[in-house]
């Protein structure tokens, strides 16, 4: 390991208090870092503990992966794999359209970590100006292949000066499930703050703090994820640099997320669902380092009850398969002790994925076709946060008497 390889604190990375983990999730990989055999000798591991600043409320792991191991030419998450999440982009564009864009002349839309264009593409149809930001770039190639323009890089206070000298400032900013994974968040609301018109508006959706609390959805935590955010958070960290939070509105998404709304100080109303959010996490302690305590210990029996179920089918001869080979899945194998012997394969549907090894656990992952052509007598649901969507697939499997494996909210066998 050389010294670029972690980025590790022990200050918060927002307003520098001194922070201390509450508890650690032991070694883990790079959670998409799906490998083959003969990469298995030089995998790269890393310990995973999490921390929460009393100061900020920020919860954030202490140690990040450098985002180049992370985010790359072979990224292996590709957002329109997912119908459900292709509505729902959809959905979030049209609401940017009908509230923020509608009326502006000649708007210019900018996205960060914009995928294969899921979300971006509804504004390309609708002959939107539009960038998306996008630093894996084999990802970014499907979206340019699409005819979305898409640059590959990370953003920064120093690129959104470049965009502004280019195409402008931005009437809207977005993005989804990407603020949650970059360390420098204040040079991210830097840089919000430099590339969005003085009435600009700035919406992100990432997974919510208060839903992975409430339901032990502790699988949210892994090394792409070096934040998990709270409307108290994200009103902190936006303050500090001239942006308001004005707005929040709960999503299903990843199994519980928040949107939120942030535009320059001043610029717009502030919601009362705002005061209203703000309140309710405190009432339920999302300011108070107790409830991590709490939720450590509701993470150790989760894992220890998910491992004496699956340890028990395995002693019954029962055949087990992984269902979604997830970035969720490599934090609740690595925790758990999940392995081979337990999980016979892990289906998934992404091609990038298949005929290799799950990290750090090694569970081979293969395609979709080696499930249904022989069903397992469990499947163990990783991709837990579409379940509605593959419960409404996968009638024929439980018809056949196969049975799921879940652990969020609680462990448990469902029909």
């Amino acid at each position: 390991m050389t010294k670029n390889d972690l980025n590790s604190v022990r200050n918060c990375r927002v307003c520098d208090a001194p922070i201390e983990a509450f508890m650690s999730f032991g070694q883990q990989p790079i959670a998409n870092g799906f490998l083959t055999s003969a990469q298995v000798a030089d995998e790269y591991f890393y310990e995973m503990k999490p921390a929460f600043c009393a100061r900020c409320c920020m919860f954030q792991i202490m140690d990040q992966p450098a985002a180049e191991r992370m985010f790359h030419g072979e990224y292996a998450f590709f957002s329109s794999t997912s119908r459900y999440m292709q509505a729902h982009f959809a959905k979030f564009a049209k609401e940017a359209m009908e509230t923020v864009l509608a009326g502006r002349a000649d708007p210019f839309v900018v996205e960060l970590g914009s995928n294969d264009g899921i979300m971006l593409g509804n504004f390309k149809e609708k002959g939107f100006r539009h960038l998306g930001v996008e630093p894996s770039s084999n990802v970014a190639d499907v979206a340019r292949a699409k005819g979305i323009n898409s640059i590959s890089e990370f953003f920064s206070p120093a690129l959104a000066e470049r965009i502004v000298a280019q195409h402008g400032h931005a009437d809207f900013m977005s993005a989804a499930n990407v603020m949650c994974h970059i360390p420098d968040i204040n040079g991210i609301a830097a840089g919000v703050k430099t590339l969005l018109k003085p009435d600009g508006v700035f919406m992100f959706e990432d997974p919510y703090l208060g839903a992975m609390v409430e339901k032990t959805s502790y699988d949210q935590i892994y090394d792409e994820h070096v934040f998990i955010f709270s409307a108290l958070s994200v009103q902190n960290v936006f303050a500090r640099h001239g942006l308001e939070l004005v707005d929040v509105a709960p999503q299903i998404t990843h199994g519980g997320s928040m949107r939120y709304t942030i535009s320059p100080k001043g610029a717009r109303p502030v919601s009362d669902c705002v005061a209203k959010q703000l309140a309710w996490e405190r009432g339920q302690g999302l300011d108070n380092p107790a409830t991590c305590d709490r939720f450590r210990a509701n993470c150790e029996a989760s894992r220890d009850q998910l491992l004496t179920l699956l340890e028990k089918l395995r002693q019954e001869g029962k055949r087990v398969v992984g269902y979604g080979a997830t970035s969720k899945s490599t934090t609740v194998t690595n925790y758990c002790g999940i392995g081979p012997q337990h999980v016979e394969f892990i289906s998934d549907t992404t091609p990038i994925k298949q005929g290799k090894l799950s990290p750090g656990a090694h569970i081979p992952v293969k395609p979709y076709a080696a499930f249904a052509d022989n069903y397992p007598d469990y499947a163990l649901l990783f991709a837990w946060n579409h379940a509605a969507e593959i419960r409404e697939k996968e009638t024929s499997f439980t018809a056949a008497g196969g049975k799921w494996i879940v652990y969020v909210p609680k462990v448990g066998i469902e029909s």
